[in-house]
């Protein structure tokens, strides 16, 4: 009898181990249907957070949604890959351990591809190539300024851990403040007199001075200029091929027209740049 019964035993053992019987034969592992996209939702014209829902935006909770550059390219490619676009809100430094962690699935934010980042995660090609410009408040010295090294001396501003941060040292004598982690915290230490100058890429500069009249940008011509990268791509985790080659076909079949289109659609769109 004692036989038996460790027989039986051994029998049920088995069957819990394939499935505990027959209700899971012929199925298949569930697929998740999602793109899931990390942006900072507060970097227009690329990116922001919005309460009001147009054609374009995406819910990222349950009173708001993201809209943008980043969300539009981001919508296009989940439709090619035939999936659902999620956006989830991350704060800049999170970007990059939340792809890598698998809690997204790419970095859409206007990120460029330095080579710091590319030893963390894999890029597409760009999706949109900008310039560096400076803002300064309207009634400043500084308004017509020719050349980056007119700025020697001045107390400049950028991004916290960002391309445009770095930048600055190419300007001789120049007295690099303390980054801010956000525009509109910038913005507001440029109106207040704290700073004499952010550094932005062009469509960042012309949604912040289109929405501050008391600012306005300055352009340099390529040899008075920053010496920098300003194109952005698509981040994916790191040896994560598969991924990264349905998103740069994906990519690869929106046009440069559109591309051009779409960034105006979004700095027309967006949002006045606030503390």
């Amino acid at each position: 009898m004692r036989k038996i019964f460790s027989v039986l035993i051994m029998i049920c053992m088995a069957l819990a181990l394939c499935g505990c019987g027959s209700n899971n034969e012929g199925t298949e592992p569930v697929e998740d249907n999602t793109f899931v996209v990390g942006m900072e939702c507060n970097y227009a014209p690329f990116n922001w957070t919005t309460l009001e829902t147009n054609e374009h935006t995406v819910a990222i909770s349950s009173v708001d949604y993201a809209d943008g550059y980043d969300v539009m390219i981001a919508q296009l490619i989940a439709d090619a890959m035939g999936k659902e676009l999620v956006i989830k809100k991350i704060e800049w430094d999170g970007l990059e351990p939340a792809v890598n962690s698998g809690e997204i699935d790419a970095i859409i934010a206007g990120m460029t591809a330095t080579p710091a980042r590319e030893e963390n995660v894999d890029f597409t090609t760009p999706y949109y190539e900008s310039e560096m410009v400076l803002i300064v408040r309207a009634d400043s010295a500084y308004v017509n300024a020719t050349s980056i090294q007119d700025f020697g001396g001045a107390k400049v501003l950028g991004q916290l851990n960002t391309l445009y941060d770095e930048v600055i040292d190419q300007i001789e004598g120049v007295n690099h403040v303390t980054p801010l982690k956000t525009y509109p915290m910038m913005v507001v230490a440029l109106q207040s007199g704290d700073v004499d100058a952010l550094t932005a890429e062009l469509p960042v500069a012309q949604g912040i001075v289109s929405s501050n009249p008391d600012l306005v940008m300055v352009r340099f011509s390529a040899e008075n200029g920053f010496e920098a990268d300003t194109t952005v791509s698509i981040a994916v985790q790191e040896g994560n091929t598969e991924l990264l080659n349905a998103v740069q076909a994906a990519l690869d079949n929106i046009s440069v027209e559109d591309r051009v289109q779409m960034m105006a659609d979004a700095t027309n769109r967006q949002p006045a740049v606030e503390e």
